[in-house]
């Protein structure tokens, strides 16, 4: 579309960027900070000494 004029190139660069921050900031403020400590989990480490 190179009949579009510069401004309406830039809302439209304006809508696409709220639209993602917009995302982004939901996405990321829909997390429980309680759940962090409830899912620790232990990972068993093997220590193996390799002899060749």
């Amino acid at each position: 579309m190179p009949q579009m004029m510069p401004m309406e190139w830039m809302m439209l660069y304006i809508t696409f960027l709220m639209t993602f921050l917009m995302f982004n900031i939901m996405n990321y403020f829909a997390q429980s900070p309680n759940k962090e400590n409830k899912t620790k989990k232990n990972i068993p480490i093997n220590k193996i000494n390799w002899k060749w």
